[in-house]
């Protein structure tokens, strides 16, 4: 045989969890076709000696819906490894949507998931309508990844009711028409369907988005649509505004679960915000409980917090503030030299006192940014490196002998990239160790295509391997590695995906062990429009194979666009 390529002589981590073992990868029409000593001819050779040769990694849970329509690359996930996302999760999605609403969902999307408007006007050339015309788009567009997607509720909502959708109960004639839809999208390919109950969630106008209007009658009728169909995940953005509130969430949950009996996701979200607040350890007893019951249900986890993030070239904690808005809107050359004043520092200094004192409430990455608190600059830390151990600008305010604001003022000056982290999901490192050790917890809640200047979770998979492998020795490579591959590929039914092994597609990362870790996220303006987004790469990444082409190659595209769209089994 002739092989198209072969990758020699690297330590193969499959997938499984089993030790890693040295062996040749033979890879045919997309495929591998041979591991071991593969002594046939090739069109291409990739000595990966020294390299660990692994599954890709999957994400299960993006947001990357807007993005393929201009990014074929995937980016910034693609960076990171990933061979494979599905996105259209909580239930934002841009299909159906009758063409008279495009710009109100292109709105949500923004206010939601900081997706710009701008670059969804510039990128996007809206021809579809229902979810089966969308799918058939992003077939066709060029993809260096592989994309499966959702129905979203709020959009399915949205255009079953109209305006309805954001007041009004469904009528049975509404619940009808949706749960056809679902059948329908589940017949051309979707992955499932998704909603979301998360108080951060709101509209533009800052009213409950679409979903979140629902009540859960509609949801089990969608849901037992699926059940006639037996196929589809149901995935769901939790409600952890309280502890009540979250327990409640979880008990209707496991009723829907139990009755319906589809594979149920939600993240898995510990949090110190909002009235006693639940536990990683409560929910992962839970998801145990249900599955003992009978249930299907997985938690999707971080590898690390979810954490708002500023700096001089997004967001700054003070922007809300009257004379700091008006800095803000300067360029950045007359904000640096304003900046640098000392009479205009006394003020901004002396502005921070009128923030919004913090309260209780529970807020994600975007509110936190556009509408943030007095920081808690205990909580608020100066990024240097990636590892978990960087000072906080209390620690640095008294170390200087500044008061905080003037510690963030000068250290932008200095460093225009200078990036601040606060955590406010999955604060302590321990609460993420905990969760992302439980067998049903995945790792794949990466947010990847949103909050694009306000968080950055698209790096998980490089930041597993750097810090909780090699840094921290909390997993194995081998177990961490399966965790990424095998154990999504598996939740989400991607059969032939998330091992080596041969019959397999040839989605593969090879990468250096003691290498591989995330870069330090900057603020780049490359978005349709001019549009701004974090954009994090990493290190130790020799090449990623999608479908057995090479995507990329040290970091950098190769211009094959060999990705796909993931289907569900009614399709597939």
């Amino acid at each position: 045989m002739t092989f198209d390529l072969v990758i020699r002589g690297g330590g193969v981590v499959d997938g499984s969890g089993k030790p890693r073992f040295g062996a040749d990868v033979g890879i045919k029409d997309g495929r591998i076709v041979e591991i071991g000593r593969v002594s046939g001819a090739a069109a291409r050779t990739i000595d990966a000696d020294g390299l660990i040769v692994a599954p890709g990694f999957i994400d299960g849970h993006t947001h990357m819906d807007a993005q393929v329509a201009w990014d074929p690359l995937g980016t910034c996930s693609c960076w990171h490894g990933v061979t494979s996302v599905v996105m259209s999760n909580c239930g934002f999605a841009l299909a159906p949507c009758k063409p008279a609403d495009r710009e109100w969902y292109a709105r949500c999307l923004s206010a939601v998931e900081d997706i710009p408007t701008e670059a969804m006007a510039a990128g996007i050339d809206w021809t579809w309508e229902t979810f089966p015309e969308y799918l058939a788009t992003v077939e066709r567009l060029p993809k260096a990844i592989n994309y499966g997607m959702y129905i979203g509720h709020s959009a399915l909502r949205m255009y079953v009711m109209g305006k309805r959708a954001l007041s009004e109960k469904a009528t049975e004639e509404d619940m009808s028409r949706m749960a056809a839809a679902v059948q329908e999208a589940l017949k051309a390919g979707a992955m499932g369907f998704s909603s979301s109950r998360a108080s951060t969630h709101v509209t533009p106008d800052d009213t409950p988005v679409a979903s979140r209007i629902a009540e859960w009658e509609e949801i089990d009728r969608i849901i037992g649509a699926m059940a006639e169909l037996d196929a589809g995940i149901f995935q769901v953005g939790p409600d952890i505004g309280s502890g009540p509130r979250h327990r409640a969430f979880l008990d209707r949950l496991r009723q829907l679960a139990l009755q319906f009996k589809r594979p149920v996701m939600f993240g898995v979200l510990a949090t110190k915000q909002g009235d006693d607040p639940l536990g990683g350890a409560y929910q992962t007893k839970y998801i145990d409980d249900t599955v003992a019951a009978g249930g299907r249900m997985f938690g999707q986890g971080t590898t690390k917090s979810i954490n708002a993030i500023f700096s001089l070239k997004s967001y700054l904690p003070f922007d809300v503030l009257p004379g700091w808005r008006e800095l803000r809107a300067l360029p950045m050359v007359e904000q640096k030299r304003r900046l640098a004043d000392p009479a205009v520092r006394r003020e901004l200094v002396a502005a921070e006192s009128k923030m919004k004192p913090r309260d209780n409430v529970v807020q994600g990455g975007g509110a936190a940014t556009t509408d943030p608190r007095k920081p808690d600059y205990a909580n608020l830390f100066a990024m240097k490196d990636v590892d978990w151990d960087d000072p906080t600008v209390a620690e640095l305010a008294q170390a200087r002998g500044q008061h905080p604001v003037e510690v963030m003022i000068d250290l932008s000056l200095a460093n225009d990239d200078q990036v601040y982290i606060q955590p406010i999901v999955n604060e302590s490192p321990e609460d993420v160790l905990g969760i992302l050790k439980h067998p049903r917890t995945l790792a794949t809640f990466s947010d990847s295509g949103a909050h694009v200047c306000q968080e950055m979770g698209s790096s998980l998979q490089t930041h597993l391997l750097s810090y909780w492998v090699r840094k921290r020795g909390a997993f194995t490579l081998e177990q961490a590695v399966k965790k990424l591959t095998h154990d999504n590929a598996k939740a989400w039914e991607l059969k032939g995906r998330g091992l080596v092994r041969e019959g397999y597609q040839a989605d593969l990362v090879l990468f250096e062990e003691n290498g591989i870790r995330p870069c330090l996220p900057t603020v780049e303006r490359d978005l349709p429009g001019g549009a701004r987004r974090l954009v994090q790469k990493a290190k130790g990444i020799k090449a990623t194979l999608v479908n057995g082409a090479v995507a990329f190659e040290d970091g950098e595209a190769t211009g094959a666009y060999a990705g796909t769209v993931l289907k569900g089994r009614l399709a597939s």
